[in-house]
Formats: C-alpha cells, structure tokens, sequence
C-alpha cells in the first residue's frame, strides 16, 4: 500500500536546487543524431549539436544499491520524496537562447519551483514542476519547465490506460518512424534513464500494467522539436511547448505530424491509429 500523501511535506522542497556540469562531445552528438533519424556525420568542434542534446548531458548516476525496484534512483535527495510508485515526464517547455556546440561545456542549474496534488481517474496524482537553466561560456542557451507525474501503482482496474482520445486527421506535414525495443533501448542508454519501463517488458507489462514497453516523453520531443526545425529552414524554434496526452508503446509504426499555426506550428506525436500521444507548439 502507498504511504499516505503529506503536500504539506512535499512542498518543503520547494526552492531546493542543485547544479551539474558536462561535456558536449562529438561522439554524444554522433549518437544522438543518429537515434533522432538523422545523418549522425563526423561531427567537429563547433558544430551544431541536435537541439534536446542537454536532457543526455549531466544526468544522476546512482550507485546499483541505491536504485528503487522501478529502475529509477530511490525517492529523496534533490526531488521531494513523492510516496506513489510510477512515476513519468508529463511535459513541459523549452525557450531557447542560443545552440549547444560540439565542444561546450555546459551546466545546469535546476530548481524545484512547485508540488501540487491533484485527483485523476486511476487516484492521486501528485506533480512536480522543476525549473532549469543550462548555459555555457556564452551565457544561458536553454531555460526549460519541466513536469514530473507520480501516480498510485497499477492495480487490477487501473492497470489498462483509460480510453484513449480519437483519432485526429494526418497532418500537414508528416513524417512516420518504427517505435521497436533498440530505438527506446539507444535513448535511455544516451540519457542514462534507468526506468525499466522502456526496455524490460516483463516489469512493464506485468509490473505497472502497460501493454508494451513505453515511448520515451523526451525522445517523443525530441523528435518533433528536430522534425518542426527541418520544416522551417532547418532553425530550431526559439520556445516549444509540449504535453503528454496519452501512452505511446513499442511494436508499430508511429507519425510526427505538423500543421502551420499563425503563431508558428502545431505539432503531435500519433500511434498506428492516429491517436495523437503527445502534443506540442513551436514558435521562433
């Protein structure tokens, strides 16, 4: 049984913040493009590395023991000690102010700015909002909104996902991958994410109660932030905002779609059926 839900606790950690530094290499970048779908190419010293490179950079490395049975370190430490189980990215935004490069030096700067607890269809949900700040010799080149979601763990009426959203039409644009177990394997190698959920089908399906190993949120961003550049003359916009809508699981093809807004670009993530899984804005 989940131990019970202390907001007042929680939000303690309001304020909290921590800094972590890294390197942009050339071999990350090669990596990263090539699991985005792109030319990974020779990248040199200066280039233009992909534009979510930052989420591989500076990640929490936990020793073995320290990890919880989700493959995630346990709770506490920077993130307030959340007592629901699962736990994923819900979303979040991005403004940029200038590229990261091959060769940079980069630190984040990350702060706890909100704990909030709400009620959903499958129990309590309790949302963490994190605040970052990566920058370089240059100056800040990202600041980013990230949401955090925990929820009750699977139980046999929870554990099938609610009714999805219907399906919605192609978009303008559109482009269509293969979600299989390598490609979800490659980013949670790139960005040293442990959770089991994207590559242990055994826990996902049996443990949390998924139909199949889960998409990366991030990587769904990624992927369209790098398809919405390459529609508007291969620059990358200066805010994105994006929201999970709904799971996103391996074994079928999925599309990156992209319909023109007055304000820049509407972009989603969809399954083989056309139920889009995440949503986004692009504006330069």
């Amino acid at each position: 049984m989940t131990a019970a839900l202390d907001l007042d606790h929680l939000r303690g950690w309001i304020g909290r913040s921590e800094a972590a530094s890294d390197v942009v290499t050339a071999q990350l970048v090669r990596g990263l493009r090539a699991t985005l779908f792109m030319d990974p190419g020779t990248p040199q010293r200066g280039d233009l590395a992909p534009l979510t490179v930052h989420w591989c950079l500076a990640q929490p490395v936990a020793p073995m023991a320290a990890l919880g049975p989700d493959g995630h370190p346990a709770r506490g430490g920077f993130l307030p000690p959340v007592p629901l189980p699962r736990r994923m990215w819900a979303g979040g935004q991005l403004q940029f102010h200038d590229r990261l490069r091959v060769g940079d030096e980069v630190t984040r700067t990350s702060t706890i700015t909100d704990v909030t607890l709400k009620s959903g269809s499958t129990g309590p949900l309790c949302f963490v909002t994190v605040e970052h700040v990566t920058a370089t010799a240059r100056g800040v080149a990202i600041r980013e909104r990230q949401d955090i979601v925990y929820r009750e763990a699977a139980t046999p009426s929870s554990a099938a996902p609610p009714a999805p959203p219907a399906s919605a039409a192609p978009g303008q644009h559109r482009r269509t991958h293969f979600a299989d177990p390598v490609l979800l394997f490659r980013y949670s190698a790139l960005t040293f994410n442990g959770h089991r959920i994207h590559y242990d089908r055994d826990y996902v399906t049996e443990v949390e109660g998924y139909p199949g190993l889960v998409f990366h949120g991030p990587l769904q961003a990624a992927l369209l932030i790098e398809f919405a550049a390459t529609l508007h003359r291969d620059t990358g916009p200066k805010t994105f905002d994006y929201r999970g809508v709904s799971p996103l699981f391996d074994g079928a093809e999925f599309s990156l779609n992209a319909n023109e807004t007055p304000a820049g670009l509407a972009v989603w993530t969809a399954n083989a059926a056309g139920v889009p899984t995440m949503k986004a804005t692009a504006a330069w």
